[in-house]
C-alpha cells in the first residue's frame, strides 16, 4: 500500500510539474536533459563518453542523482571526477541497471547488478532507497528504459 501511495504521489507530482512531459517518446538522455535538474549528470555522462550508450536500445534503469545531489558532494569532487574518466565511468555505471526495473518490481533487501559489475541494495519501507539514496521520483519512462530520481550520488565500494 505504501509503495502504491508513493508511486501515485510521484506520478501526480511529475504530471503537475510537467517536468517530464513527453518523456516516454524520448530516450533516457533526452528525458534527463528535458527535465532540467540533471545538468551535472548529463555533463558527467558526456565527459565519460556514455551518451551514445544511454541513447542506445537498452532497456536501462537509471538511478539519476539531481544537480542538488551532486552539489552535496565534498567540494572539488565533481571537478575531480570530470578529469578522471575511469573513476567517473565507474560511478556513473554504478547508477545503471540493465533492463527496465519499475518500482513495482522492487522488494526490500533486493540486490540489483549494475552495469559497473557491482550490486546496489534496494530498500522498501517508509521510502524506497538505493544504497541509502532516497528515490524522490519513480517510474519516469523513456523510450529505452526508466529513470528513478535519487537524492544523492551513490558510490561503489
Amino acid at each position: 500500500m505504501l509503495r502504491r501511495t508513493f508511486i501515485a504521489a510521484t506520478a501526480a507530482t511529475t504530471l503537475a510539474t510537467g517536468a517530464f512531459a513527453g518523456g516516454h517518446s524520448m530516450d533516457i538522455v533526452d528525458t534527463a536533459v528535458e527535465a532540467g535538474n540533471f545538468t551535472t549528470l548529463v555533463a558527467a555522462v558526456e565527459a565519460a563518453g556514455l551518451v551514445e550508450t544511454l541513447k542506445g536500445d537498452g532497456p536501462f534503469t537509471v538511478f539519476a542523482p539531481t544537480d542538488e545531489a551532486f552539489a552535496a558532494l565534498p567540494e572539488g569532487t565533481v571537478e575531480g571526477l570530470l578529469e578522471d574518466t575511469e573513476a567517473l565511468t565507474a560511478i556513473l555505471t554504478y547508477h545503471v541497471v540493465p533492463g527496465k526495473v519499475m518500482s513495482g518490481d522492487l522488494s526490500d533487501g533486493m540486490m540489483a547488478a549494475t552495469v559497473n559489475g557491482a550490486e546496489v541494495t534496494i530498500g522498501v519501507g517508509d521510502a524506497v532507497t538505493v544504497d541509502g539514496a532516497t528515490v524522490t521520483a519513480a517510474d519516469i519512462e523513456a523510450s529505452n528504459g526508466v529513470i528513478h530520481v535519487i537524492d544523492s550520488v551513490i558510490i561503489p565500494e
